[in-house]
């Protein structure tokens, strides 16, 4: 069972049992199992225009291959309506990932859905910016919209394996995702028109999947 951790909360999703088999994304090409012990994540902070308080929530997957962010008011706009700063909406999660001795792991990729209306010659943008705290290795992809355009959206961010950056070994160190949405008028007109991109929905079901690549330690 899936337990929700509520944005800023300090809470952790429990998960046992025996895992048998990863997911690790497309393309991703990993292969080694999940540990067979629990896995805990702790939601240290969530921050950010795009992930108020109350409006983002982590779910943990059951074979502990995968989390999923639920949000209900991440969206960028311009146009009619629209604030200066609502071009640009961004949220970090910085999380607290446990796990047993002996394995460390490494996001191998991320599945982002949203929906988005862009008027004629406005153009959206998506970004993702992974890494652990104090260290200087990052991955970072971004994945462009241009309108006309009024549709639900995917994207998937997939890093290859020799790409992947693993959490140190023998070390506890947060690890930090920077989602970024960012919508510009370009050549539509803002006095009249308006254009978003969001990464909610009015039921809540828009999420973003984390997959999780796992791999032993020395």
């Amino acid at each position: 069972m899936v337990r929700m951790l509520a944005a800023g909360g300090a809470a952790a999703a429990l998960l046992g049992g025996s895992f048998t088999g990863l997911d690790t994304g497309a393309g991703s090409g990993w292969t080694t199992p999940p540990p067979p012990d629990k896995i805990v994540i702790d939601v240290a902070t969530v921050n950010g225009s795009g992930c108020p308080a109350g409006t983002a929530a982590i779910a943990v997957s059951p074979d502990s291959t995968a989390f999923t962010v639920t949000y209900s008011d991440y969206t960028a706009q311009v146009g009619l309506g629209s604030k200066p700063t609502d071009f640009r909406k961004n949220c970090q999660l910085n999380l607290r990932v446990h796990v047993p001795q002996g394995f460390t792991y490494a996001i191998a990729s991320a599945d982002y859905r949203g929906f988005a209306h862009l008027e004629k010659g406005a153009v959206g943008v998506q970004k993702a910016n992974y890494y652990f705290q104090g260290s200087p290795q990052t991955s970072s992809l971004s994945h462009q919209f241009t309108g006309r355009l009024d549709d639900s959206w995917q994207v998937t961010d997939t890093v290859p394996v020799a790409a992947l950056v693993w959490a140190p070994c023998g070390e506890t160190r947060n690890f930090n995702i920077n989602t970024e949405l960012r919508v510009n008028a370009g050549t539509s007109d803002p006095a009249k028109t308006t254009s978003f991109m969001t990464m909610d929905s009015t039921d809540g079901s828009i999420r973003t999947t984390y997959h999780l690549a796992w791999e032993y330690c020395p």
